[in-house]
């Protein structure tokens, strides 16, 4: 008889179950709609979804009579641009200091008590510190993303690079490599895929500090908006957004598992993927 941790589902049968929960949620929310609006026609809590479609033709497709903007369109573009350039600079800095933490002793003494101790602060504790210090404009919502996602990439890079087998640095110092050098050609290539990892894990914390930094203070950017129609109870246009920022993750999550395979196979072949 073979067991249910041995039976493994054909594609097809992997795409339908995939789909499956996606499918019961939609129904779930039909079915309460369509009950909530026979009571009352009026009802926002769960829109219909002629609603959703006026909305994305209101927000993505119609330019705002204020700013002349595709609204749609400008929020994700200042959203991305700021996360982009949050998460760029955290995996830098991830991926460099975690290195140097973990191969020189005398950085790892001195650095790694500070980061363990930055990656314990809660984020949105320091968000205050950040807008006074830094201002109201873009830096402090970049600060916020970095503050926040950096501190645990570096700590995983230095983990991922103490892990590594102490054979590869010997037989490498022994055919005369300097450190920069066992630094870039031995430790570097086979960090680097566990660094991407570390990226798509904290993708979501990374998401959630931006959103928040432009619910408090931003002109435009997926967070403002939502937070600027809630006083309105729209949820035909913030049910529309939340999907948008998933989709986007997800697709910024497929681009860099992409990446991953292309630039490190073997890593993949390796983990039997």
């Amino acid at each position: 008889m073979t067991r249910l941790i041995n039976r493994k589902p054909s594609r097809p049968t992997r795409l339908m179950l995939g789909i499956l929960p996606f499918a019961i949620l939609l129904v779930i929310y039909l079915i309460a709609s369509d009950a909530r609006l026979a009571v009352n026609p009026a009802d926002k809590l769960l829109p219909a979804f002629h609603s959703f479609a006026s909305a994305i033709e209101r927000m993505a497709f119609t330019p705002s009579r204020r700013t002349g903007e595709y609204l749609l369109w400008a929020d994700t573009f200042a959203s991305l641009q700021r996360l982009g350039i949050g998460v760029g600079l955290s995996a830098l800095f991830g991926l460099c200091l975690g290195i140097a933490n973990g191969m020189v002793p005398l950085v790892r003494a001195s650095l790694s008590p500070f980061v363990t101790a930055i990656s314990l602060i809660p984020p949105m504790a320091v968000l205050p510190i950040l807008f006074i210090s830094l201002g109201l404009g873009e830096v402090s919502k970049v600060a916020l993303i970095f503050v926040g996602i950096c501190p645990m990439i570096i700590r995983d890079m230095q983990l991922k690079t103490q892990s590594l087998p102490e054979e590869q640095l010997i037989k490498a110092q022994t055919l005369g490599g300097n450190s920069w050098q066992i630094i870039v050609r031995v430790i570097t290539p086979q960090v680097f895929p566990h660094l991407i990892d570390a990226v798509r894990l904290t993708l979501g914390s990374a998401w959630l500090f931006l959103i928040a930094a432009e619910a408090i203070v931003a002109t435009e950017g997926l967070g403002y908006r939502i937070f600027l129609v809630r006083r309105y109870l729209s949820m035909d246009v913030i049910l529309p957004y939340v999907l948008w920022i998933t989709l986007l993750a997800y697709l910024m999550d497929w681009l860099l598992k992409l990446l991953s395979r292309k630039v490190s196979p073997w890593y993949h072949q390796s983990q039997g993927a």
